[in-house]
C-alpha cells in the first residue's frame, strides 16, 4: 500500500489513513487511488467487517492539492483525452458493501468535504472545521455532493453550506446533522473504531450490507417500490443461516458467529 494512505485491520476493523499531514491530506490523484485501493482491500477482506476512515495529523483531508488545481487551471480549454476512470467516482465509497465510518479529526473542505459525505456514518472532533468551499473558487457543486448533503442535512442547510463556503465548527454540523457524534479530539479515532468494532461484533454483515443499498438506492425510489424491494429481500434474510443464528445466539445469551462479506 503507497504509504500516502494507511492501511490496517485489526479485531474486525479496517483503519484507513489519509497520509499527507504536512499538505492536511489534500487530495491528489495518487492519494485517491491509493484510497479506493484500501477500500477494496477492506471490502475484500473477511476479517474486516467494518471500514473507519480517518486523516493523519491536524486535518481530515482539506480538498484538492492547490498544486492539482492550478494544474487543471493551466489546461484550460484543452480536451480531455483520458477516459473516466475509477477515481473520479468519489461515491466510490458507497459501492463498498460495508459499513464506512469517517473519524474527521481536523480540517474537512472542499473534496475531503465530498469524500466525508460519501461515508456511511461520521464522527467528528470537537472544534473540527469543515468548509464546502467550492463557491469560493469559483466552483460548483462537485463530485455527487449536491445530491447527498441535502438528503442528510435539508435543501436549506445544503444550500447554505454550499453556497456561503462558509467554515462551519464540528459542534454545529452535528446539529445541521452532517455528523452523528462528536467528540474530545484525543478519543474520536478510538471511540470510532470501537463503534465499528460493536457493528461487526453484533450485527451481520450481510444485514448492513443490504441495509447500505437499501438506504442510499432506495432515496429516490417511490414508496411502494421501496416496500415491494425490501419484503423480497426480507423474505431471502429469512432462508438464510445468519437469521438462525441471530435467533439462536439471543436465545443463548452469546455473541453471534455472523457469515462474513466478502467483495466488491
Amino acid at each position: 500500500m503507497n504509504d500516502v494512505v494507511l492501511y490496517e485491520e485489526n479485531d474486525g476493523v479496517a483503519l484507513i489513513t489519509l497520509n499527507r499531514p504536512e499538505r492536511l491530506n489534500s487530495w491528489t490523484g495518487e492519494l485517491g487511488s491509493a484510497y479506493f485501493d484500501a477500500l477494496d482491500r477492506a471490502a475484500g477482506s473477511a476479517n474486516a467487517k467494518a471500514i473507519v476512515v480517518t486523516g493523519a495529523g491536524r486535518g481530515f483531508c482539506s480538498g484538492a492539492d492547490m498544486d492539482m488545481l492550478q494544474g487543471i487551471g493551466a489546461r484550460d480549454g484543452e480536451e480531455e483525452e483520458t477516459p473516466r476512470l475509477r477515481n473520479e467516482r468519489h461515491d466510490y465509497a458507497l459501492t463498498i458493501p460495508k459499513p464506512v465510518v469517517a473519524a474527521i479529526n481536523g480540517a474537512c473542505a472542499g473534496l475531503g468535504f465530498v469524500h466525508a459525505m460519501m461515508c456511511d456514518i461520521r464522527f467528528a472532533a470537537e472544534g473540527a472545521k469543515f468548509t464546502s468551499a467550492f463557491a469560493r473558487r469559483g466552483l460548483i457543486a462537485e463530485h455527487g455532493v449536491s445530491y447527498m448533503l441535502p438528503r442528510v442535512v435539508g435543501p436549506s442547510n445544503a444550500l447554505d453550506i454550499l453556497m456561503s463556503g462558509r467554515v462551519f465548527l464540528a459542534e454545529e454540523a452535528k446539529e445541521m446533522g452532517v455528523v452523528s457524534r462528536v467528540l474530545p479530539a484525543d478519543e474520536l479515532v478510538e471511540s470510532t473504531i470501537e463503534y465499528a468494532q460493536e457493528l461487526g461484533r453484533f450485527s451481520a454483515p450481510w444485514s448492513m450490507a443490504q441495509m447500505k443499498n437499501q438506504i442510499w438506492s432506495q432515496l429516490d425510489m417511490a414508496r411502494t417500490e421501496s416496500l415491494e424491494e425490501s419484503n423480497r429481500v426480507m423474505a431471502q434474510s429469512l432462508k438464510r443461516t445468519d437469521f438462525k443464528e441471530g435467533v439462536a445466539s439471543f436465545v443463548e445469551k452469546r455473541d453471534p458467529a455472523f457469515e462474513p462479506v466478502v467483495g466488491t
